[in-house]
């Protein structure tokens, strides 16, 4: 049990080792413009040692936010382009006769890095989707009968397209559920996009990204969030948000039942209590308040939400769900 003279410590040994979430904004907001949202979610993936599914059409510098991000921590960044004919060890690696030596020897794929960029991940079959469960869950990765540790820290950020769905394969439940956040990126705004054209006509795409923080620092924060306090008032309104995906006539919520096929997992509970726990330290704090789980509610959410055909029927989504929860789950 955690004393007010301990959370003030530890207030104060967040907001010094905090310092470095302000750094990386900074050095990112030289090539991005805008994008701020994506930008912290990526953070909050990468400080609570969680991946992340960004969806949003082509051209909103998602390739180039993670490509960034990488630069700025100068960790090992590798893309890996999924298509139809991609293999499963086109992703892990493989093993490969060496003649001279009369054996095998293991050719390591690009999944050995610390920021990997699964871009457009729903165009890829089934087979090499699961390749990648393994690595992303396990955080390891078995070619032929060894068994490999992944480094740390290790990211996966995983780009969809909402359009163009003709040679796509949709994402199984299982394997979505594993995705501590799925971000919807949209359009900038009229004075950012007008700031865009003038970067690239000037050619200020150009200069780049300077090493802001350390690996260590990156390793150091994780540790922090994981100590950052939680109530025990604020633990029971997280369960009551994923309960009420499951049970919404216990929650006075008894119209969403026929619009929600399933509701969240227990790994909900555990991702929206740990992305709380992140978005708290990204703001200098020690300990948890509502609206830590409120900000980081539906990119937690919507994609652990099953809905029916009446949902879809009547145009409801999976965040109008999630509004309607948190408006009427009462609030510590």
């Amino acid at each position: 049990m955690q004393t007010a003279e301990d959370i003030k410590l530890l207030n104060e040994k967040i907001q010094h080792a905090s310092g470095f979430v302000e750094r990386l904004r900074t050095e990112l907001g030289k090539v991005i413009i805008g994008q701020l949202y994506m930008v912290d979610r990526l953070l909050i993936g990468l400080l609570s040692n969680g991946h992340v599914l960004l969806e949003g059409v082509p051209g909103l510098a998602k390739t180039l936010t993670i490509k960034s991000l990488a630069d700025a921590v100068n960790a090992r960044f590798s893309r890996i382009q999924f298509t139809p004919d991609l293999l499963p060890a086109d992703v892990v690696g493989t093993m490969i006769y060496n003649q001279q030596r009369n054996e095998f020897l293991i050719r390591k794929g690009p999944i050995f890095a610390n920021f990997i960029l699964a871009d457009e991940i729903n165009r890829a079959p089934a087979k090499v989707q699961s390749a990648l469960l393994e690595a992303m869950q396990e955080r390891q990765v078995t070619i032929g009968e060894e068994t490999h540790k992944l480094e740390q820290p290790f990211l996966v950020l995983a780009t969809q397209n909402p359009i163009e769905q003709e040679g796509t394969y949709n994402l199984p439940e299982a394997q979505v559920d594993r995705f501590m956040l799925k971000v919807v990126v949209t359009y900038p705004d009229r004075a950012e996009e007008q700031r865009i054209i003038r970067q690239q006509v000037q050619g200020e795409m150009n200069q780049p990204i300077q090493q802001v923080v350390s690996v260590q620092e990156i390793i150091q924060g994780k540790d922090l969030v994981r100590q950052v306090y939680m109530d025990e008032k604020v633990e029971q309104y997280i369960i009551d948000i994923v309960f009420a995906t499951r049970f919404p006539e216990q929650y006075r919520l008894e119209r969403l039942k026929p619009l929600i096929s399933y509701g969240g997992s227990p790994r909900a509970s555990i991702n929206l209590a740990l992305a709380a726990k992140a978005h708290a330290f990204m703001n200098k704090r020690g300990f948890v308040i509502p609206d830590d789980v409120k900000a980081i509610c539906k990119d937690v959410m919507r994609h652990r939400i099953g809905l029916t055909y009446e949902a879809e029927a009547e145009n409801i989504n999976s965040e109008k769900i999630i509004d309607d929860i948190l408006k009427t789950i009462n609030v510590p």
